[in-house]
């Protein structure tokens, strides 16, 4: 249950609350996960690109990659379930972004839906949008790490392994095109303000190519400014909308102050 602005939320509510949200996000994820289980050798391929072209059958169409195998009895059903549920969080992120957007907000009014909507909407492309970058530069990354193999040697990569760098990577720069909203979404709440947002903003561009330098497992200068500067830029556009948002709202305030209550009339 939804409480007015300004009320408190006893902590039974807000448990009661996050149960419904994850609930929500669950079913949804899990909805999706059953389309990633049915397409499950298509999505297998798409990974396994960047690494090598295994073509329509269990050998490679090329010869420029390692061999990747898959271990142990249990090994080829948790592989499934595992790609499973990364198509459900894909392909369920605007369910389970909004879903966070509604619980972080403690009061829904009609607006505020509309615009918890809106947040949604904009989160998800840049969700998706992190995340396909991630996977543009995989080809990159496989190429640069396999290099370090010795020319006397060969490379064995167990398929699990490498679908826990390839997930970990999608994720970890999904995530990071989104932590800017909801910047936007403390300052909505009246939390911070854009001035607070933008006056760190040294820090932040660090930050960002720092993040890129810690995360892409590339020393390419190259594809770690090509990752980066659509993190600032995204950072900048929530310290410009959080400005345009404390200018509306101070506006709005102002207007308030101006109005002269009218006194009741005196009595005779």
């Amino acid at each position: 249950m939804s409480k007015r602005r300004g009320e408190k939320m006893p902590l039974v509510d807000h448990v009661r609350e996050f149960r419904n949200r994850l609930i929500k996000s669950v079913i949804a994820i899990v909805s999706m996960a059953i389309v990633g289980w049915v397409f499950y050798q298509q999505i297998v391929r798409l990974l396994t690109l960047p690494f090598c072209d295994i073509g329509t059958s269990s050998e490679p169409t090329t010869n420029q990659c390692g061999a990747l195998y898959v271990n142990g009895i249990l090994g080829p059903f948790n592989l499934q379930v595992k790609i499973s549920l990364l198509t459900g969080v894909l392909l369920s992120a605007p369910v389970w972004i909004y879903q966070v957007w509604a619980f972080i907000t403690p009061a829904l009014h009609r607006k505020e839906k509309r615009t918890a909507v809106f947040f949604a909407l904009i989160a998800t492309p840049l969700f998706l949008t992190g995340s396909t970058l991630a996977y543009l530069i995989l080809p990159n990354a496989v190429s640069i790490l396999l290099g370090f193999t010795p020319d006397n040697l060969d490379n064995l990569v167990r398929f699990d392994e490498y679908l826990d760098f390839v997930l970990r990577l999608i994720l970890i720069f999904g995530l990071a095109f989104i932590l800017p909203l909801f910047l936007v979404a403390l300052n909505l709440l009246g939390i911070i303000s854009g001035k607070t947002i933008l006056r760190p903003w040294r820090v932040a561009v660090f930050s960002c190519f720092l993040f890129t330098a810690a995360f892409t497992p590339t020393p390419d200068p190259i594809t770690m400014t090509l990752l980066a500067i659509p993190l600032c830029l995204i950072y900048f556009l929530s310290g410009l909308f959080a400005l345009l948002v404390d200018r509306k709202r101070d506006r709005s305030n102002s207007n308030e102050s101006n109005v002269t209550p009218i006194s009741p009339p005196e009595d005779i």
